[in-house]
């Protein structure tokens, strides 16, 4: 396979595959087995994504194949009902999510199954058996105490192994597992958790964060009032000081010994579950209402996540796998996801920049990790810092470097390929909680080129589409998915007709995936999101992506980080720019300099209509600027309207640009 020729500019490639990836990686050697199993031979990866979404049910059987999946009864077909939403995969397949987990070290019980590196103490190490065997106590704990396939266990937990081993214990027996990060308030999780009606939760009463510890006492005893299905609470932790000598947790009982339920030496037992048997519940952010309860299957995720880790991310088996993430973000379930592939997640517990910004570079070398994923705002505050990790640390080992979470700009690009390092592959990726994976990501056999994603993703029939569903090229428009994928939500969560469902996804085209960003494909299949589509600026009839305005501004060294919005106002139209600048900047200076690069850089429409320093942007939980509620408030809502103030990383914040709201509209 060679890469690509179809791209008009060449100048822009910053990197091409090498010798070890054409013979070694986990895309080569599926090409080397459909070519064998099934006689088809491509000459160029975009025939083979061709191939891969006109013939749906050839692919993901080839997948199946590849990853040797095993299942206690085999499926009828492949897809009976092609349709979205609705499509019904592997009908009368029986299988286990947790037993592909553990499945590549079933004879390797010393095998590192997890390293867990905390933020105060030494990196630990847990071996496959040890996983096993913790696992399977506590699956029998929680049948002892009632749990059977279908009821609900939550969780309240820092990334460490107690989340795994719950997770595997859930899966192996068929329950339904969900988990929120203890940064969460109690009032965010009992809104996400209430809708379950969990039976059991796992929690820590406390956290390690940026050197400090954080008691949740007093969150845990509100979860779980406001919990009434609660039947049992397991303690795990203790790193805020243990809630016992507190009053009693009222309507369960508190398990508070961990290694008593976890240290006997019950086998884990694997329930064959249907191809579609629920499997987790993930949540939407909550930023405009209560969070979705996003529900995916075991089947889905298995054949995603063997798909997306070894084909467009090179895991490989015996591979140290970071991916930066705490346990309420999706990218946690796929760092878990790690174990099917026999490699070994690498759990960073606490800060990723105690005590400092080059902490992630340091724990990359120290623990030889081959396969890193990052935020792309964190490789922006590198570049912006002036870090050069590959003259402090050993980053040789690390083959592919993942971002994900915004657009990575081009100056970011650069950055990676001059400070990280010329040998490593750059793969910026964009997916959604929704399908618990990517749409468009790396290809380790195409060129990377700068502030591009190098194409949609095998299986994922990724558009551009404009509002009369139209498809685009070289344009942006909506990031449309045309075709059914496996991992795609079974269902939400209490929205038994799918009316939220449909209104959510397929309300803009009937029967086509509408995801909500804006996305722009050139003519090779690379890519670029300009930003979420409803919160796209749209300024005298040109859309503008709020990520064209971030490229330029946030790579500025007065700019920390910046906050683009479009209100319409009448028949006017208000596009600010709020940003938070660099400790020492002077304002009146650093507001010319934006508007002058945005001007030189952009164009003078992209120019804002106002620049106003603040002290800071509100996030998601994981890390999304809130756009779109900051711009509802700028329209008059109120602060409880438009976001849920638990979901949010400093809901002060979010007052602070209501009295902005108000004092603008007098």
């Amino acid at each position: 396979m060679t890469p690509s020729t179809e791209s008009n500019d060449d100048g822009d490639v910053l990197w091409r595959t090498n010798d070890d990836l054409r013979a070694r990686s986990g895309l080569a050697h599926y090409l080397r087995f459909t070519r064998a199993h099934r006689g088809i031979h491509h000459t160029s990866y975009r025939s083979l994504w061709r191939w891969s979404v006109d013939e749906l049910a050839a692919f993901w059987s080839s997948i199946w194949e590849f990853e040797s999946i095993a299942a206690s009864a085999p499926p009828s077909t492949v897809l009976a009902a092609p349709r979205m939403p609705g499509a019904e995969w592997f009908p009368g397949a029986r299988l286990n999510y947790a037993e592909h987990l553990l499945r590549r070290f079933a004879d390797r019980p010393e095998a590192e199954a997890l390293v867990v590196v905390p933020e105060a103490e030494p990196p630990q190490v847990v071996t496959a058996g040890r996983l096993r065997r913790e696992a399977g106590s506590l699956a029998a704990a929680l049948r002892r105490l009632g749990v059977q396939p279908g009821d609900r266990v939550a969780a309240y937990l820092p990334n460490t192994a107690h989340a795994v081993v719950g997770l595997i214990a859930c899966a192996s027996m068929g329950a339904i597992w969900s988990i929120c990060s203890p940064d969460l308030g109690s009032g965010a999780v009992v809104r996400r958790f209430r809708q379950l009606a969990p039976r059991v939760l796992l929690f820590a009463d406390g956290y390690r964060h940026g050197g400090r510890v954080h008691p949740r006492h007093t969150e845990v005893a509100g979860i779980v009032a406001g919990l009434p299905s609660l039947r049992h609470v397991i303690e795990v932790s203790d790193a805020g000081g243990p809630v016992r000598g507190h009053a009693p947790l009222p309507g369960a009982v508190t398990w508070h010994d961990w290694d008593e339920l976890t240290s006997g030496d019950e086998p884990l037992t694997f329930a064959q579950v249907p191809f579609d048997h629920p499997l987790w519940v993930l949540f939407s952010s909550g930023t405009t209402g209560i969070p979705k309860g996003i529900v995916h299957g075991h089947g889905g995720i298995l054949l995603e996540h063997c798909k997306a880790l070894r084909l467009h991310n090179d895991l490989r088996p015996g591979d140290r796998f970071l991916l930066v993430a705490n346990t309420s973000w999706m990218v946690w379930n796929l760092l878990v996801s790690g174990l099917l592939l026999g490699a070994t997640p690498v759990l960073l517990d606490g800060s990723p920049t105690h005590p400092a910004l080059g902490r992630i570079w340091e724990i990359a070398a120290a623990q030889r990790v081959a396969v890193l994923g990052v935020g792309a705002g964190y490789l922006h505050a590198c570049r912006n810092a002036g870090l050069r990790p590959a003259s402090q640390y050993a980053l040789d080992g690390v083959r592919t470097l993942i971002s994900t979470g915004s657009p990575l700009s081009e100056p970011g690009f650069r950055w990676v390929y001059a400070d990280v390092g010329p040998q490593v592959w750059l793969t910026s990726t964009s997916g959604g909680t929704e399908v618990c994976s990517a749409f468009v990501g790396g290809v380790p056999l195409e060129p990377v080129r700068a502030g591009r994603i190098q194409g949609p993703c095998l299986g994922v029939d990724t558009q551009a589409w404009d509002s009369a569903g139209t498809q685009l090229l070289r344009a942006p428009g909506e990031l449309v998915i045309t075709r059914p994928m496996p991992s795609m939500p079974l269902h939400l969560w209490d929205d038994p007709r799918g009316e939220r469902y449909r209104a959510s996804y397929f309300a803009t085209y009937p029967g086509v995936w509408r995801h909500g960003d804006v996305i722009e494909f050139d003519r090779d299949g690379s890519c670029v999101i300009h930003g979420r589509s409803d919160s796209t600026l749209n300024r005298k009839g040109v859309r503008i992506g709020s990520g064209e305005i971030y490229s330029v501004v946030e790579i500025l060294p007065d700019v920390k980080e910046a906050l683009v919005l479009g209100v319409e106002e009448g028949e006017g139209y208000y596009m600010p720019l709020f940003v938070v600048l660099a400790h020492g900047a002077d304002v009146a200076t650093a507001k010319q300099r934006i508007a002058a690069a945005i001007r030189e850089q952009l164009s003078p429409r992209h120019v804002p209509d106002e620049i106003i320093a603040m002290p800071g942007i509100p996030h998601t939980r994981t890390g999304k600027k809130l756009e779109v509620p900051i711009k509802r408030l700028l329209q008059g809502a109120p602060v409880d309207q438009v976001a849920d103030p638990g979901s949010v990383d400093d809901p002060a914040l979010l007052h602070l640009f209501a009295r902005f709201a108000e004092e603008r509209k007098r």
